[in-house]
């Protein structure tokens, strides 16, 4: 069984900075997929930052490119995310998945998640 504790989300002002973690436990290989998605009232969750195939391949959405760096320490099993120059667009919440790779891709369909972290940026 896998669990996923997120934390690390607050209210910052825009042009601030976060540091979001996720605290994997349970059988997680290092071939996983780790990802941090988003997700706003009224829209849909969409993926911000993965990591993958024991981090050699990264995955950013265009509008955090520059901005957000994933990281991963295998070695406590936690997720990073860090967020510098937030606007208030990236208001969400924020969640942390892990699901096993379906080869090279990582579908996230019936991945474990964490139950969130809220980041709000005024």
């Amino acid at each position: 069984h896998v669990q996923l504790v997120e934390s690390g989300g607050a209210s910052v002002q825009a042009g601030g900075s976060l540091r979001l973690s996720c605290a994997a436990s349970g059988n997680i290989a290092s071939s996983y997929c780790m990802g941090w998605f988003r997700q706003a009232p009224g829209k849909e969750r969409e993926g911000v930052a993965a990591i993958y195939i024991g981090g050699s391949s990264i995955f950013y959405v265009d509008s955090v490119k520059g901005r957000f760096t994933i990281s991963q320490d295998n070695a406590n099993g936690t997720l990073y995310l860090q967020m510098h120059s937030l606007k208030p667009e990236d208001t969400a919440m924020y969640y942390c998945g892990a699901v096993q790779p379906d080869g090279s891709v990582c579908r996230w369909t019936g991945a474990y998640w964490g139950q969130g972290t809220q980041v709000t940026v005024s």
